[in-house]
């Protein structure tokens, strides 16, 4: 299993390697985006190695007595997905909660040079930015990928479920997603939860959690041990969503509600910038006042006091 890159155009990159599946993409002066891409490719051929070589470590909960300076790992990719799930260890949490935000936000440092304008590494939706002055990007948020695609492909189709720019003003460097209808498990429902943090590490463990956080308990929603799923799944036998049925909005709102009180907290914290949460085309907003960054959407909405106002992107 050896890594591979496929250029996609003069700015971006395919790169994969076993289960890491990146999409990169940079802009700047030619001659520093060439010696940008080459050093982050020499890190990148070595950090999935360096992961198994910890995995068994890595699948382990983090304990809740455990101290910021108890990291038991050694590889710098590994420490930073401890050290970003650390401040959630009062819940079940493992260190492989944060590892495609983690991998994101280690080899976005090969393009913080001169000449290199704004960049981006996309790892599975978990995506780290850097950004110099005057510079943004735009996000596009999907809540169930399969119906986005679906749409995509008619004529017309309308994909996305909302939008967020973001300006290299804002605090903000990491974007990640999380919920039951994603690559990963959930113990909630949320279709999706999208966080906006400072890094991808931090973004992508918060994400995990707030979408546990949207739950309830309901006959119809189909539970399963997480390791009747996958062999070699870090959440043992957690039971995992494996379906939703469509819920009266009573119990939409409900659950939503539950998981704005986690994001809050998070938010009390300044863990992260803000959260947008998803639920069976229900929407709620936790944060982002105040932090420039834009957000548009075409679900139906329930906001947070004060109310927040939407800008197309």
């Amino acid at each position: 299993m050896n890594p591979t890159r496929i250029r996609i155009d003069a700015t971006r990159w395919h790169w994969q390697h076993g289960p890491i599946d990146l999409i990169l993409g940079a802009d700047g002066e030619p001659a520093a985006l060439q010696a940008a891409f080459d050093a982050c490719w020499a890190r990148f051929v070595g950090v999935l190695p360096e992961l198994v070589g910890e995995l068994k470590m890595l699948r382990r909960p983090v304990s809740a007595d455990a101290s910021p300076d108890d990291c038991p790992l050694q590889g710098h990719v590994a420490r930073r997905m401890w050290s970003a799930c650390h401040p959630h260890r009062a819940r079940f949490i493992t260190p492989m909660a944060a590892v495609a935000g983690s991998v994101a936000d280690e080899l976005i440092g090969a393009f913080a040079c001169e000449g290199i304008s704004r960049a981006f590494i996309n790892n599975g939706g978990d995506i780290a930015f850097y950004l110099t002055e005057g510079r943004q990007y735009r996000v596009g948020v999907f809540a169930d990928l399969s119906q986005s695609l679906a749409k995509v492909q008619r004529p017309g189709g309308e994909a996305l479920d909302a939008n967020l720019t973001l300006d290299a003003s804002t605090p903000i460097r990491g974007i990640a997603t999380s919920g039951w209808r994603g690559r990963s498990f959930s113990l909630g429902i949320a279709d999706s939860v999208t966080v906006l943090a400072r890094n991808a590490a931090s973004a992508d463990a918060a994400a995990t959690m707030i979408a546990n956080a949207v739950n309830l308990d309901h006959a119809g929603i189909v539970r399963m041990p997480a390791s009747s799923l996958k062999d070699d799944t870090d959440l043992g036998d957690q039971l995992v969503t494996v379906d939703v049925p469509s819920l009266p909005l009573p119990l939409i709102d409900f659950a939503l509600a539950r998981g704005v009180e986690a994001a809050r907290r998070l938010l009390d914290r300044e863990m992260i910038e803000g959260a947008a949460l998803f639920l069976q085309g229900r929407v709620r907003i936790a944060g982002m006042h105040g932090t420039g960054a834009l957000l548009s959407h075409r679900a139906q909405t329930t906001t947070e006091a004060p109310c927040l106002k939407y800008a197309a992107c």
